[in-house]
């Protein structure tokens, strides 16, 4: 994603023409580009998006199991209580 945002402001830098950026050569410009879909190829390839993924619909699952527990009364808090 951070390569997609500096690419885009590489763009709008270039067409202001603004600083060094401006005397830069497109190539550079849309290098970020390339890198983002590099890392995109390799986190998919390498497992780390369904990883990222499965975190986060287990974390889910947790907080829906807990709230659950404190709904009927069986929770940590009200273990602790007893």
């Amino acid at each position: 994603m951070w390569f997609v945002v500096i690419g885009v402001l590489l763009i709008l830098l270039k067409l202001i023409e603004f600083g060094p950026v401006g005397g830069l050569s497109w190539w550079w410009v849309l290098s970020p580009f390339v890198l983002a879909v590099l890392w995109w190829e390799f986190a998919d390839k390498s497992g780390y998006t369904k990883r990222k993924e499965m975190d986060k619909m287990d974390a889910r699952k947790e907080e829906r199991r807990q709230r659950s527990m404190d709904a009927l009364g069986q929770g940590d808090k009200q273990r602790k209580r007893r």
